[in-house]
């Protein structure tokens, strides 16, 4: 990105996030405009200047970052690594061996379970993140699993927010930021 004030290199940030994203009708069902990553993902040198972005914002915050299934583990996992922290996967439930905490939470249409791997994040402050804050119903359960875990939620980061659904409204009492909204 180009020099300049913070407030440019955050402009651009969000520029370049934003020109790569497509939106996807009526996915995974009619009435739903999916916001589509995957051309962010493929662009090696884009997907790398939206990490840094982050990582500046959260160096020496945070122990772990941990990262919400699945898309959340494609921009944790690097994350973590350019920060020298830890990454914390948080699973849809059954998919993590040994004892685990978890977290039910209702959904649209039914419920959905994500856990933890037990004492994996105890006294640890973890930084959540994931693709797009919608509703906030899947963030919300997580930091409430990850606080029922034993660890201190740093904040909550997310590459794109779809603001007309409110999900911070959920997250209310965590600290939020955002790359870019839609």
């Amino acid at each position: 990105m180009s020099g300049g004030t913070g407030s440019d290199v955050t402009t651009d940030i969000q520029q370049l996030l934003l020109s790569r994203v497509h939106d996807i009708p009526d996915f995974p069902k009619p009435g739903v405009l999916f916001k589509d990553l995957n051309p962010l993902f493929a662009d090696a040198a884009a997907f790398a200047a939206v990490l840094d972005h982050i990582a500046s914002r959260w160096e020496g915050k945070v122990d772990m970052v941990g990262g919400i299934e699945a898309r959340g583990f494609i921009v944790g996992t690097p994350l973590a690594q350019r920060m020298g922290v830890g990454f914390l996967p948080v699973r849809k439930a059954g998919k993590l061996p040994g004892e685990t905490i978890s977290q039910t939470y209702d959904l649209e249409y039914g419920t959905a379970t994500v856990e933890v791997a037990k004492d994996a994040c105890r006294g640890k402050r973890v930084l959540l993140v994931d693709d797009v804050l919608a509703t906030g119903g899947t963030a919300s359960a997580t930091a409430q699993l990850l606080q029922r875990a034993g660890a201190e939620v740093a904040g909550l980061e997310f590459l794109l927010e779809v603001a007309f659904l409110q999900g911070r409204a959920l997250l209310a009492d965590h600290e939020i930021s955002v790359v870019a909204q839609a």
